[in-house]
């Protein structure tokens, strides 16, 4: 006999301000039911009015953002990812998001299930995920505990992606004290559907069974949605039960059997349980259809006994779909699901009316009106008090001129190669398979962006994580403008035509009128450089509260930028020199200005200055140009400028390719320091053949962008004027060991 004597505590205001709800807040959802919630309802209201699944402080800033284009096959936010036609009859989905909080306090299954989370959100789209991506921020590798973050974080990272089996192509690693104690894990996914092969979050048509399928559900995980909705504080560790855990192997089984229901058909809708679990998959996908769900609890396969209707609404254990089928063809799906051997069963039906009732031990346990819990419907909607920080006027007035500046530019170079931020990143890439599927050309290392091949064609697309945290932090607006331009001119250099964009948007608390100053101007920003670039924001993520009990961490909107590669046999470029007697040129506007620079934190130990001086459409005029002269086999290899300036550049591509350069930086301007060290924007190195140095001058002519001989590929020696002279091995060996040396300490 089911148990029928379910006793749930009193709900009172204290109770809601204890879920994260305010007052307001627990008025309106009064107001919605039309009495008192119950204790379970009160909790599917808190975690999907939570900011991590509403996005009530930063959806009127994020509508902004320019989300159309010929090339968008889905607008933003109407399914889990973004959908960008790359021709050919394929579609790319692609999508980046954070799992900070979780990452802070179990580094292990915290990157984990991030990187298990983003993967979901694009096979549910009828996806296969081909390349996966990351972002990174930690405090001072120096610090015993940033250095068992980063650990966990990449074994988490490695684990779950290795045995998933899709390869990292590509990702970015920072450190600074800024960071410290709130990390920032962000994960991206690109995955390639066929045309006509996708599936819609949706429920639709009354009677049509709904599914669970994939693991079972436990007691992990919950409230981790309002978890992510909060300063990291003391008290964070004992959250614990708020990470969920991944299970890799499981998640493999549940991509291949999803696949082949989508293929098999029947399907109507279908959406991954991340965050908040069934209350989301089901109020999300009933209030798109503009229907309703009714779910019988205790169908819901479960690994824990006695799992209250609370405990199963709110679980975010890993690996679970849910799936409304067809009526009279649940079986077929069903017989697909346990081939794999994963559960696949039929807990509720799609309804008339607009609620979603949620039954356990015979008994009504929520009734909710579907549409009063989603964004875009009932979910409060904020816009939050705002002021400049007041920081900013210290910063922009500091006179970098007044600073020490040595001319030892042999020692100052070595240091910055020395720099975590700069050195190479092999001991985190080498735990990652980057070569699974055999799809991938550029991995990570010597390469601007990673790239992978479309199999059954001549395409194949690069994609780049980007974003300076010093940039936005010391001028939000442009820091937001050149986290997108230096990922669009990331993939450029690799031979890509820049697409879209994905976003994953750290900040600290909305709350505060000074951080949400920082996130309006931010998003200014990249819908500036959005627009300018004709690179859509196909969706995302927003984190807040990253925030520890010291300090805000740099505000960070890490871009993920998509690029398309049309010929892969002639199209594809790389940074490092190619042989000896080629010429060198830099290509862009001035080198000028110190502010922000990896030299200013490196060498003097300081965040300030003005964010570099970026235009827009010089920039991309700069790109066109450039993609043209390697689609036109005008040059044999091209390198950003960006952290460490041209200095840093040129060594890299020394480095990458074990030989050496003879420069002479007089052409840039007088000011050694700020020629070699500006991380001004707009500038890359390029080679070319001797014989060629006419054409690619005539070329960049053309398109009214300079274009200065700086001299030649030699055998094995970086020479810059009588500034600086160094052995590549030498450069080399520091490059390679800065992380590894940190890491054994």
């Amino acid at each position: 006999m089911p148990n029928t004597t379910i006793t749930e505590p009193e709900v009172t205001l204290e109770l809601a301000i204890d879920h994260g709800l305010n007052e307001e807040e627990f008025n309106k959802i009064q107001e919605y039911l039309g009495r008192m919630p119950t204790f379970t309802e009160l909790g599917v209201y808190s975690v999907m009015w939570s900011e991590h699944c509403s996005y009530k402080n930063s959806i009127l800033e994020i509508k902004k953002l320019p989300n159309e284009g010929p090339q968008m096959l889905v607008g933003a936010g109407e399914e889990n990812a973004g959908l960008v036609d790359i021709g050919d009859g394929f579609g790319c989905v692609f999508k980046v998001e954070s799992h900070n909080h979780p990452s802070a306090i179990e580094p292990y299954e915290g990157a984990a299930t991030g990187v298990g989370g983003i993967h979901r959100d694009i096979f549910t789209m009828g996806a296969r995920p081909i390349a996966s991506l990351n972002s990174l921020r930690f405090g001072k590798l120096d610090e015993p505990r940033v250095r068992f973050l980063l650990d966990g974080v990449v074994r988490g990272i490695a684990d779950y992606g290795n045995s998933f089996g899709v390869p990292v192509v590509g990702g970015e690693i920072y450190f600074d004290e800024n960071y410290e104690g709130n990390p920032l894990v962000n994960a991206m996914s690109v995955g390639i559907v066929k045309e006509g092969e996708t599936v819609s979050a949706i429920a639709e048509g009354p009677g049509n069974p709904v599914l669970i399928v994939g693991s079972s559900t436990g007691r992990d995980g919950i409230h981790g949605a309002t978890f992510a909705s909060e300063e990291i504080s003391e008290e964070s560790e004992e959250k614990r039960p708020s990470v969920q855990v991944g299970d890799p192997f499981t998640e493999k089984l549940l991509l291949e059997a999803s696949l082949e229901a989508i293929k098999n058909g029947g399907i109507v809708g279908m959406q991954d349980m991340g965050a908040a679990g069934i209350s989301c998959s089901s109020s999300e996908m009933s209030a798109k259809g503009k229907c309703g769900m009714k779910l019988d609890l205790d169908k819901v396969p479960t690994r824990e006994e006695g799992m209250t209707a609370y405990e199963m609404l709110l679980s975010e254990s890993q690996e679970r779909m849910l799936i409304v089928a067809e009526k009279g063809r649940e079986q077929e799906l069903i017989d697909i699901y346990e081939k794999w051997d994963l559960n696949a069963v039929v807990i509720g039906e799609v309804t008339d009316g607009e609620n979603v009732t949620y039954e356990h031990h015979g008994k009504v346990m929520a009734d909710i009106p579907a549409d009063s819990l989603v964004l875009g419907g009932g979910a409060p909607v904020y816009e939050r008090e705002t002021s400049r920080p007041t920081y900013l006027d210290e910063t922009r007035n500091f006179d970098i001129s007044t600073l020490d500046h040595s001319n030892d530019h042999n020692d100052i170079l070595s240091r910055l190669i020395g720099s975590p931020n700069i050195a190479s990143k092999r001991w985190v890439h080498e735990q990652y398979d980057t070569m699974v599927r055999t799809n991938t050309v550029n991995a990570p290392g010597a390469s601007d962006s990673g790239v992978v091949r479309i199999k059954g064609t001549n395409k194949g697309l690069a994609v780049k994580t980007d974003c300076n945290g010093r940039y936005v932090y010391l001028n939000p607006r442009r820091g937001g403008q050149i986290a997108v331009a230096e990922a669009a001119r990331n993939v450029v250099c690799s031979g890509a035509k820049p697409m879209a964009i994905t976003n994953c948007l750290n900040f600290g608390n909305p709350y505060k009128p000074e951080v949400y100053w920082t996130f309006k101007e931010a998003l200014a920003g990249i819908s500036e450089a959005c627009r300018t670039f004709n690179t859509p924001v196909t969706g995302g993520n927003v984190s807040f509260y990253n925030e520890n009990p010291k300090n805000a961490v740099f505000p960070t909107p890490v871009i993920g930028m998509l690029g398309l590669i049309e010929d892969m046999e002639n199209h594809v470029m790389t940074p490092g020199f190619k042989k000896q007697g080629d010429t060198i040129f830099y290509v862009g506007a001035d080198r000028k200005g110190l502010g922000g620079s990896e030299y200013l934190n490196t060498i003097h130990n300081k965040t300030t200055g003005d964010t570099p001086f970026i235009d827009l459409e010089f920039e991309a005029r700069l790109q066109e140009a450039l993609l043209n002269s390697i689609h036109s086999g005008k040059v044999n290899a091209v390198h950003d400028i960006s952290d460490g300036g041209l200095a840093i550049t040129l060594a890299e591509m020394g480095i990458f390719s074990g030989l050496g350069a003879d420069i002479s930086i007089q052409p840039l301007g007088d000011d050694a320091n700020e020629v070699l060290y500006s991380e001004a924007q707009s500038g890359v190195v390029v080679t070319c053949a001797a014989e060629a140095e006419d054409a690619l001058k005539s070329h960049f002519a053309e398109a009214n962008i300079p274009c200065q001989k700086l001299g030649s590929v030699k055998a094995d020696q970086l020479v810059i004027d009588n500034a600086v002279s160094l052995g590549i091995s030498d450069l080399s060996k520091r490059y390679e060991s800065v992380i590894p040396n940190a890491m054994q300490a």
